[in-house]
């Protein structure tokens, strides 16, 4: 099975593209890549861009970039897709640093565009906002959780990382805990998503950073049980929520099991079902409130 290795980028509809645009580059950290009409492409450091941001009358997460490795066959890949019902499209220079991607859409209608990349942006750090290290993962409210993640782990090759009871699963296709979630909540719509920062005092600085320009956390700093890393929350402009994280699981995937850490409440630490728990969303105790779940 050719299973995708990364994810390269998310695309977001947003209603004010200028305003959007600003909070990435001037609050996130994020490098301004390109930009054409209606569509901004914006970079962190390997990748071109980390995020697209569309014009678009409602803010949503409508896709999805994965890559597979650069010595793995496209069309082999896509004929793998192909072979379980679901329509393709092959498609020539999409976007920047891209010259050709297999597209199709998952069970909620989220665009996926799956490609190989020889050539690295080679970006350096920005000096002003948070400035993460890249795009770590993007979590979904989602209709029928166990539909979707069967489709993720049969068609794309991820692999289930752990589950918070029958409605939340995390799903890994690299050595991150988490590339993506998927909540059962009886919509299908954003939930967040997650940049990484490098430690502790980096979410330090990017928690006074937001406060000093006028966002509140909606949750966190914390710990979760499930992937262990630390975590804080806020809403974008647009009302998407953005997670900063750090310290997140990574696991050996030869022997099963993911790299012992001294808050590990499992020696050795393995993917599992945890428990419908508070120490589940947060070993520090405190629960989010409503306003999360908007």
């Amino acid at each position: 099975m050719i299973r995708v290795s990364k994810i390269a980028h998310a695309t977001y509809d947003t209603p004010d593209l200028d305003q959007q645009t600003e909070y990435y580059t001037d609050i996130l950290g994020l490098s301004l890549a390109a930009k054409e009409k209606d569509t901004v492409y914006l970079a962190s450091t390997v990748d071109h861009h980390s995020v697209v941001l569309r014009k678009g009358a409602q803010a949503n997460c409508v896709g999805l970039s994965f890559q597979i490795a650069p010595d793995a066959d496209l069309g082999a890949f896509e004929k793998q897709v192909a072979a379980h019902g679901i329509q393709t499209t092959r498609k020539k220079d999409p976007e920047p640093s891209i010259s050709e991607a297999v597209v199709f859409a998952d069970p909620k209608g989220t665009t996926i565009e799956v490609f190989k990349r020889d050539a690295f942006f080679h970006q350096k750090f920005q000096r002003k906002g948070i400035v993460p290290h890249k795009l770590g993962h993007v979590a979904f409210h989602v209709a029928d959780v166990k539909h979707i993640t069967k489709f993720y782990c049969d068609v794309l090759g991820f692999r289930e990382s752990d589950w918070m009871a029958d409605f939340f699963s995390f799903l890994r296709c690299g050595p991150d805990h988490h590339t993506l979630n998927f909540m059962e909540t009886g919509s299908n719509r954003h939930f967040h998503s997650a940049f990484e920062l490098r430690d502790w005092g980096h979410m330090h600085e990017a928690c006074d950073f937001l406060s000093l320009n006028g966002y509140k956390l909606l949750w966190g700093p914390g710990r979760h049980g499930i992937g262990h890393n630390l975590f804080a929350y806020h809403r974008a402009p647009n009302g998407l929520i953005t997670e900063t994280f750090a310290e997140l699981d990574r696991v050996n995937e030869e022997l099963g099991y993911f790299e012992p850490r001294p808050w590990h409440r499992d020696n050795p630490q393995r993917p599992k079902v945890w428990a419908k728990d508070p120490s589940a969303s947060n070993l520090w105790g405190i629960m989010p409130g409503d306003e999360m779940m908007k």
